[in-house]
C-alpha cells in the first residue's frame, strides 16, 4: 500500500487550488499555503516517492553529513552531492565584490572545482556556518557544547518514555552566522511498548520460524525481539514542496530507521509538521505532471551496519520502482 505518494499529490493539489502568491528571498515567487501535515506508517514501506525518481544516494550523503557534525560542503562535493553548492556560492559572491578594474570572481563551476581541489580554499569558502550538523552534534552553550544526537540515543536507552526526546537546530544566538537558517528546525521522537501481537508479527517477519512452532515463536518474542516502537516528528518552517519536501520525508524516514536500529526498536510513524508550504512558480507545471502519475509500491531499506554517532551506515535500497525524474530548477 502506498498512501505516501497519494498524500503528497494531494498536498501539491492543495497548493495549486488554495495557494496565495507570495514574494520570497530568491526572487522567484511562490504560491503558498500555511500549516499542513504529512503522516506515514513505516510498516507500509520506506517513504521514498515513486511518482518521480528520487536521488536516494544524494539524500543519504546529506544526512550522514549532518550526523557527522560537518558544515563544510567539501564532504558533499567529494561524494557527488551538490544540493548546497548554490548556497555556498551565493555566500562567496556576496563576500567578494568586484569593483571596476579588479579580476572577475569565479563562476559557480570554477568555484566548485576549487572546493574539490584546493583544501585551503575549501576550508574558507566551503564553510556554511553553524548549520544543522553543528547544532545537532555541538550546540554551543555557556560552559560546554552539547551533542544532541548522543544525548538522544542515551535517553532512548535509559528513559524511553521521556517527553524530552528532542533535537533542535534553531539556535537564535548563531543565526546570523549561518549561510541559511534551518528550514527543518527540530525533531522529536516518541516510543511506546509493543503489544504481544506486534512482537509475534516481528518474529514471523524477521525469522524463519513457522507459526506452527508457536512455542518457539513465543520464546523468541519473549527474549530477543524489540520491546518498543519508535516514531519521529519533524517541524519545518519553510517547505519547497516540489524539490525539498520529498528529500525531507526520505531523510527523516531514514533517520528514524537508523535511530530505531541503534536502540533496537521498530520504526512506527513518521510525521512532518509543515509551516509555509509553497511551490515556486517555476515548479507549477512539474507539480501538475506529478499529480497525474500513478503511485507504485514503496521500497524498503535494509541497514546491515551502522555507527550512528560517526555518521556511518551500510544499507541497501530494495525494490524501488518509480516513474521517470521530473527536472526543476533549484532556487537559492
Amino acid at each position: 500500500m502506498n498512501n505516501l505518494d497519494k498524500t503528497y499529490q494531494a498536498l501539491l493539489q492543495d497548493i495549486l487550488d488554495n495557494g496565495v502568491e507570495k514574494t520570497d528571498r530568491t526572487g522567484t515567487g511562490t504560491i503558498s499555503v500555511f500549516g499542513r501535515q504529512i503522516r506515514h506508517k513505516m510498516s507500509e514501506g520506506y517513504p521514498l516517492l515513486t511518482t518521480k525518481k528520487m536521488a536516494f544516494k544524494t539524500m543519504v550523503t546529506e544526512l550522514l553529513w549532518f550526523l557527522k557534525g560537518d558544515t563544510n560542503i567539501k564532504y558533499l562535493v567529494d561524494n557527488g552531492c551538490h544540493i548546497w553548492n548554490g548556497d555556498a556560492y551565493k555566500h562567496y559572491v556576496i563576500c567578494t565584490p568586484t569593483p571596476p578594474g579588479t579580476p572577475a570572481r569565479l563562476t559557480q563551476e570554477e568555484f566548485i572545482n576549487k572546493i574539490k581541489t584546493e583544501d585551503e580554499f575549501a576550508r574558507k569558502w566551503g564553510e556554511l556556518g553553524p548549520i544543522y550538523g553543528n547544532q545537532w552534534r555541538s550546540w554551543e552553550g555557556l560552559n560546554s557544547n552539547t551533542d544532541q544526537i548522543a544525548n538522544l540515543i542515551n535517553d532512548l536507552k535509559t528513559n524511553p518514555d521521556s517527553r524530552r526526546l528532542m533535537v533542535n537546530a534553531w539556535n537564535v544566538g548563531e543565526m546570523d552566522n549561518m549561510v541559511l537558517p534551518p528550514c527543518h528546525y527540530g525533531f522529536q521522537v516518541y516510543t511506546r511498548e509493543l503489544t504481544w501481537e506486534e512482537k509475534v508479527q516481528w518474529v514471523m517477519k524477521n525469522t524463519d520460524v513457522e507459526l506452527e512452532n508457536l512455542y518457539i515463536v513465543e520464546e523468541i518474542a519473549k527474549d530477543s525481539t524489540p520491546k518498543r516502537a519508535i516514531s519521529l516528528m519533524w517541524n519545518q518552517r519553510s517547505v519547497d514542496t516540489f524539490l525539498g519536501l520529498p528529500f525531507n520525508i526520505a531523510s527523516y524516514g531514514l533517520l528514524l530507521e537508523m535511530i530505531a536500529k541503534e536502540v533496537n526498536m521498530i520504526p512506527d510513524e513518521l510525521i512532518g509538521n509543515l509551516g509555509d508550504v509553497h511551490l515556486y512558480k517555476n515548479h507549477i507545471e512539474q507539480a501538475k505532471e506529478q499529480i497525474t502519475r500513478k503511485p507504485m509500491t514503496l521500497p524498503v531499506v535494509e541497514i546491515s551496519e551502522l555507527d550512528l554517532l560517526k555518521g556511518s551506515v551500510d544499507l541497501e535500497l530494495k525494490n524501488y520502482i518509480h516513474h521517470s525524474p521530473i527536472k526543476a530548477p533549484l532556487s537559492n
